[in-house]
This record gives structure tokens, sequence and C-alpha cells, in this order.
């Protein structure tokens, strides 16, 4: 059994593959050729907004629109520590500071409430009122001249700017943009959408790309629609920005390749990375609805195991995508044992995330410790994902079920 299969779709769709493929080939051209445009054009139709541009992946999405908001040294952007490092990554990146949040814990997702006391807590620079970074100083004027590298350089939190966040939609399900939204409102702060996990799941009739002013996902071959290699993309209604980031992917290009008229990187989406996902994009909807129900048995199937494992929670008017389908184990020895005759069994279990970005070394210069982070920190023991994806068929998940109810207590 698959963690993840591919196989499955690429077999039932390989005629159009090969056929798009095919078709670049032909034509030659390999970079920023026009099935690049088609696919922002659909992709930005489905969502519901105005532009999408396509990049080289999920990480150069959150990394150019952090720079097109002129993202840098001295800024603090919020963000959960409970997800993959690209997130926060990108913002250490720019020289910017990473000011985490715990999560909501039926949901995963950035806690609103928990939000708005680290944004107290940043203000007023007491870090009694929510836990704060805490090994932070000024650059001296020495390293300023040296011109050290973004991420040797912190700020006392006094100096920190409060800019925005990046909210993560984690498994595929989206955070509670009705909230963030209006704390971001109140506070005058960027919201950006982190939508690697969660494209094609909605919130309230909306789809997730189109919950805030810019979004960004991700087309790594495991999402919910995924290329044969990297890819992402940017989401916005905004015009300005939308430009600026179409330079920003081409080395700032302006008028020509050779005219550039702002520092920028190299993230164009591949011509042939873009056809496969127009083949994959045909199926895309059909998908959706083949992980409710994948994601519905499970539920219901392990409902006879809910003292002992629990299974995700989705809000009313929420649909998640069901990039993963985690549970929560009573505690890390309960975990050991479901996962291990799972094992036995040969079919694979993966854990997402085991270290929660707070405690791990990249981000020792934070000075954040353990107990900062507690829900992040407790889940990380207990989480664990059943394999997850449309054609998982039903005797197989029957077969995990009764496996792990023989794991139970």
């Amino acid at each position: 059994m698959e963690f993840i299969d591919l196989k499955v779709q690429q077999n039932r769709i390989k005629d159009r593959i090969n056929s798009r493929i095919q078709n670049v080939l032909n034509h030659g051209q390999y970079i920023m050729g026009p099935e690049v445009k088609e696919l922002e054009d659909k992709l930005a139709d489905y969502v519901g907004v105005k532009h999408a541009i396509g990049c080289a992946s999920g990480t150069d999405a959150l990394l150019l629109t952090l720079m097109a908001f002129h993202v840098g040294p001295g800024d603090a952007i919020f963000t959960t520590p409970f997800t993959f490092i690209a997130t926060a990554e990108v913002i250490s990146l720019l020289g910017a500071t990473p000011i985490f949040v715990d999560i909501d814990p039926q949901t995963f997702n950035f806690d609103p409430a928990k939000l708005k006391l680290a944004i107290q807590a940043l203000k007023s620079n007491d870090p009694s009122i929510y836990p704060l970074p805490r090994l932070l100083s000024l650059p001296s004027s020495e390293a300023l001249l040296k011109r050290s590298a973004p991420s040797t350089l912190s700020f006392e939190l006094s100096a920190l700017n409060p800019r925005g966040m990046i909210a993560v939609d984690l498994f595929g399900l989206p955070a509670d943009y009705d909230r963030i939204n209006a704390i971001a409102r109140k506070h005058n702060l960027l919201v950006i959408e982190d939508a690697a996990q969660s494209f094609g799941a909605e919130m309230n009739g909306k789809k997730t790309c189109a919950l805030t002013d810019i979004a960004c996902t991700s087309f790594f071959p495991a999402k919910p629609l995924g290329c044969c290699g990297d890819g992402g993309m940017v989401f916005t209604d905004d015009n300005t920005m939308a430009e600026i980031i179409r330079s920003l992917r081409v080395h700032g290009k302006g008028t020509d390749k050779y005219d550039n008229v702002r520092t920028g990187i190299n993230g164009r989406l591949d011509t042939l990375q873009a056809a496969i996902l127009l083949a994959k994009f045909e199926i895309f909807p059909e998908e959706i609805e083949l992980r409710q129900q994948v994601a519905q048995r499970y539920s219901q199937l392990l409902s006879a195991l809910s003292f002992e494992l629990s299974a995700p929670f989705v809000p009313s008017g929420y649909k998640s995508v069901w990039s993963q389908y985690s549970i929560l184990a009573s505690d890390s020895t309960g975990r050991d044992i479901f996962m291990e005759r799972l094992k036995a069994a040969d079919i694979p279990t993966a854990i997402y995330y085991p270290k929660p970005l707070h405690l791990q070394t990249a981000f020792d210069n934070l000075g954040y410790k353990v107990g900062d982070f507690s829900i992040s920190e407790d889940y990380a023991q207990r989480i664990f994902s059943l394999p997850m994806h449309p054609y998982l068929a039903e005797a197989d998940q029957t077969n995990i079920a009764q496996i792990l109810l023989k794991g139970a207590k």
C-alpha cells in the first residue's frame, strides 16, 4: 500500500499527460511557455481572483510575496510553529523575525485568540502576556559594515515592527480567516494565506487562495494538486502586487530581460510542469470529492476508537481538501503501538510534524524554549497520519481500521 498513490492517478490520465508534454516538446518554449499562462488563467478563475502567478515552488511563492511587500530586517511576521519549515524559513531568509503563535487544539491551525495575545505582547514588549523571542539584540555597526547575512542580524523586541502574518491551512483545512482578517485589519497587518496543503478547500463557500489579500500554494507532487517536480503559485486581486511578483520571479525584470527594475530571483514555473498540472486539473474537482469520501469513511471506521484516537475536526461551513488524514493518539506510547502494528502489516504512516519549529536548531537564535507553545509540543508527540489519496480502496481502509482496533488497549 502506498501512503499517497500517484501511480493510480497517472495511469488514469496518462494519455492526457503525454499529450500535454508532447505539445511542449513540439513548440519548444520550455521557460514561460503558453501552458504557464493557460494554467494561471484557469486556476485564477477556479479560485475566484484576478491574478495567479506561477512560480518554481510553494516556498518561492511565499518568498516572492514577502519580497513584494518589502519585508526585511526589523519586521516581525507572526506564524505557526506547527508546520513545515518553509513557512518560517522565508521570513528569516529576508532578515525578518518569525514570531510564533500556538495552534487551535481542534483544527491544528493558527489560533486567533493566541494571535491577539502575541500582538499585544510584542507591541507592549511584554513576554509575560505571550511568549516572545528572547535572544534578540541590535545589529552592531561592525556587522552592518561587513554586510553580514540577514539571518545573522537581529533586533531588540521594542525595535521590531509588526508587519503581518502567515497563516497555514494545515492538512487541507482553512484557518479561521474571519477572525484572523479582523485582527489584521485592527492592527493594519498583512495576511498571507499559506495554502500549500489546501488548494481546492473551502470556507463558507469561498475557495482557499481567495480568503485573504494574497495567498500562496504548492504543487509539490504529494499535494492535492501536484505536478511531477516542484511548482507553486501566488494568488491576489491586487493589480500592483501581481505586477511586482511577476517581475520578482524573473530577476526583477522590467520591460525586457535586460531591464531589471528591482532585485528578484529565478522563480519561474517550468512549462512542462504547467502542462502536467493542466492535465491533472481536469480531474481535480472529482478527486476532491473522492477525498471527502475517503475521509468520511476513515472517521466512521475509527469512531469505535474515539477514546484512544481523535479523528480530525472540520468546523461547520468548512471543507477540507484532506491533504493528510492526521489523528491524535492519547499519548506518545499509544502512537508508537498503533504505528508499529500498521508497519508490521506493511501499511505506511507518517508524522507531521515531530518537532515544532520553535525547538528546531534553525531557530535557536530566537531563544524559544520547551513549554512556550504547549499544544504544538504535545501534538507533535501524539500525531500521526494514515494513507490518504483519492483512490484509496474501501477494503484497505477497513483493514487499517481493524489493525488499529487490535492495537487498542
